[in-house]
């Protein structure tokens, strides 16, 4: 083999996607399975798992649907023994699912906090603290978080919350990334921008996502494929030696100092 080709492939490997039912992690449980790895796509609404594996299965892909609530321990462990018991093995773990209504900063209210940072932040630990006794079979065991550059870059109106558990999720990826390093397991994310999926209709209409596409010097909101494309590198042997690290994805919003020297 060609030491200079860049190894992307995940033949033989068998990843774990949550929140895949729908935007960012239904396209990267779509780039997992057409890299050869075996995909189980875990979301909350099991009608939409069902969806995205059957478009996989459909398209040659080998993939299956787990309805969990990543907020309850018990669903993440029935989510990992399935898991197990269906392939006998774990390479990748892919922390997706979040959980982020709009709330200004006077009106939260303890139930949103704690379910958002159950949801984004808490379930990446007990996820990989549940999965790790599998991962160290792994001969290339990967954890991945989506994380956001709301909370560890920038701050977004109503989103208070939303950014906490975002820029814990950054702690944990260097964190864990350091402790789990003697496993050879490594511990990176990637930090999305304005991406256009249906969740981002949250933020605002056609109009307001617009509004928000000029104020990004690529001009456009990112797709959830520009996404999984870097999810994909950090998940293949390309990427071995990366550890702790998060990329970020935004096409280039964080470049300007201040947006009146925006062209």
């Amino acid at each position: 083999m060609n030491r200079y080709r860049v190894p992307l492939e995940l033949a033989g490997r068998v990843a774990v996607v949550t929140g895949a039912g729908q935007g960012i992690g239904r396209a990267i449980a779509h780039t997992f399975a057409a890299h050869q790895a075996t995909v189980v796509v875990s979301d909350l609404h099991e009608e939409r798992a069902s969806r995205v594996a059957e478009e996989i299965n459909a398209t040659g892909g080998r993939a299956i649907p787990v309805k969990a609530d990543v907020s309850k321990q018990e669903d993440l462990a029935a989510l990992l023994e399935r898991t197990i018991g269906l392939h006998n093995r774990l390479d990748i773990l892919q922390h997706n699912a979040a959980y982020f209504p709009r709330v200004p900063f006077e009106e939260l209210t303890p139930e949103v906090l704690d379910q958002t940072l159950s949801v984004n932040l808490k379930a990446a630990f007990w996820l990989a603290q549940k999965a790790l006794p599998f991962l160290k079979k792994s001969p290339c065991g990967r954890i991945l978080v989506t994380s956001s550059v709301t909370g560890p870059r920038v701050a977004y109106p109503g989103l208070a919350h939303y950014a906490a558990s975002k820029a814990g999720l950054n702690g944990f990826i260097r964190a864990a990334a350091l402790e789990l390093a003697r496993h050879r397991i490594t511990v990176n994310g990637v930090e999305p921008g304005m991406i256009g999926t249906s969740a981002a209709v949250s933020l605002g209409d056609a109009g307001f996502q617009q509004k928000l596409a000029q104020g990004i010097p690529l001009g456009r909101l990112g797709k959830p494929e520009e996404i999984a494309a870097a999810m994909l590198f950090l998940a293949s042997d390309a990427a071995g030696y990366i550890t702790g690290q998060t990329i970020i994805v935004d096409g280039g919003a964080l470049l300007p100092e201040t947006q009146a020297v925006f062209p």
